[in-house]
């Protein structure tokens, strides 16, 4: 090719990817910390991953666990597609102590976390012309994945008046003979809510109602220190069918190990019926597994993990939270509907007229971070404009500290009356 001759490649980047990441968490929060680049240690209320304090390390069960799967050299090989057999079994034990039903090994699919599992299923149910019922606020990896696999998405509202609860008359409304699936996030991320059995039960009923399935993400299950405590959707899958998402991540500590599952509550065999399962097996098939050693380790995580290593974690939750609220009640310009019970997040309203040079809640994340080295997730980042999430789930110290320089940042921008 000559100097200054224009070729013509037959490449052009794929355009859907860049809409599927205006849905991601991750690209704000790196915009946030570029614009913290001051003198101040920065403190990050904007992410669940309080693993990184020492306070919240995982349990030496699971850490001696990992380490002898893989001192053991019976896990370097690669895993069936499904998850190695006795990890399965492990799972579907734990969950079925929580169910009126057992699971098999057979129900429970494995994925490197979470989100994959989102992909997974998200992928699994898109057809041409089939929405899928999303909460707002909610988790927009979901509206990531959809965008991907050309999913509509159709948003429920979450009633901040009524502890967050499923506005049901909505989903009522919004479904038609496409909606394919209903999702639920419980225990709540972003809103720090638990769903109570009559509501879960009712949202279930509803389903059923309209012929889809509900998908309940429970990663943050058992993180739950109010008045309701946790109950799985599971419990209802004799009325509806459910795909119930979990991982180690949340409950143990480490998100960085990757081992997530997918579990089919589905005692009437629906899924089967429906090819749901036989489509789930077959794309996990072309999806990566979970690290083989950690697979290994999950029966004696699951299995012997002691009770005090999860009420260590609830108790400090729970500190962290009283804070949190007790904090926000100093602050003229934010307030908070309702108190977090589970999950390691609180949403909070931001009443922008009380600020001075202030915009909207992405402009108030920004010059916080500017000013104060702290990292706040605007609420328009989950779906609600003009609200913000904050993660508690920290070392108590440094969240006393974020929560005053919160304030400190409030009262200087606010209007003079």
């Amino acid at each position: 090719m000559e100097n200054g001759e224009s070729k013509r490649w037959g490449f052009v980047a794929n355009q859907g990817l860049n809409v599927a990441s205006t849905f991601s968490i991750r690209g704000t929060l790196k915009m946030l910390m570029d614009a913290a680049a001051g003198q101040r240690s920065i403190i990050h209320l904007g992410q669940g991953d309080p693993s990184v304090f020492p306070c919240f390390r995982t349990s030496q069960i699971a850490e001696d666990a990992v380490a002898d799967a893989l001192r053991s050299a019976k896990f370097n090989s690669y895993a069936p597609p499904l998850g190695i057999l006795p990890a399965r079994r492990a799972i579907a034990e734990y969950l079925s102590n929580d169910l009126p039903y057992k699971l098999s090994p057979d129900d429970v699919f494995l994925t490197p976390g979470c989100k994959q599992s989102i992909d997974v299923v998200v992928s699994v149910l898109a057809r041409p012309g089939a929405n899928v019922l999303l909460p707002r606020p909610g988790f927009p990896h979901y509206e990531a994945c959809a965008a991907l696999n050309h999913l509509e998405v159709r948003h429920f509202d979450l009633l901040p008046e009524k502890g967050w609860e499923v506005d049901l008359d909505a989903v009522e409304a919004l479904a038609d003979e496409n909606s394919v699936a209903l999702v639920i996030v419980n225990p709540g991320n972003p809103c720090g809510n638990v769903f109570n059995y009559q509501h879960l039960e009712k949202i279930a009923e509803t389903a059923r109602r309209l012929g889809i399935l509900v998908i309940a993400d429970e990663v943050y299950g058992h993180l739950t220190f109010g008045s309701n405590p946790f109950v799985p959707m599971g419990v209802f899958g004799s009325t509806i069918p459910v795909l119930t998402f979990g991982s180690l991540s949340k409950r143990w500590m480490v998100p960085g190990w990757r081992l997530g599952w997918i579990v089919t509550s589905d005692p009437n065999g629906i899924l089967k019926k429906t090819k749901i399962v036989d489509c789930l097996q077959g794309y996990l098939n072309i999806y990566p597994d979970p690290v083989t050693f950690i697979q290994g380790a999950v029966p004696r995580i699951l299995g012997n993990t002691k009770d005090d290593f999860f009420k260590k974690i609830i108790d400090m939750f729970t500190q962290a939270s009283e804070i949190c609220y007790e904090s926000i009640k100093s602050i003229d310009c934010i307030t908070c509907p309702v108190k977090p019970e589970g999950s390691m997040f609180i949403m909070v309203k931001l009443n922008i007229s009380l600020l001075e040079d202030i915009k909207d809640d992405t402009d108030f994340c920004l010059k916080l971070a500017k000013e104060e080295s702290v990292i706040v997730l605007p609420g328009i980042s989950v779906g609600l404009k003009n609200w913000l999430r904050i993660t508690f789930a920290m070392e108590l110290s440094s969240l006393k500290d974020a929560m005053e320089r919160v304030r400190s940042f409030c009262q200087r921008h606010a209007k003079q009356q």
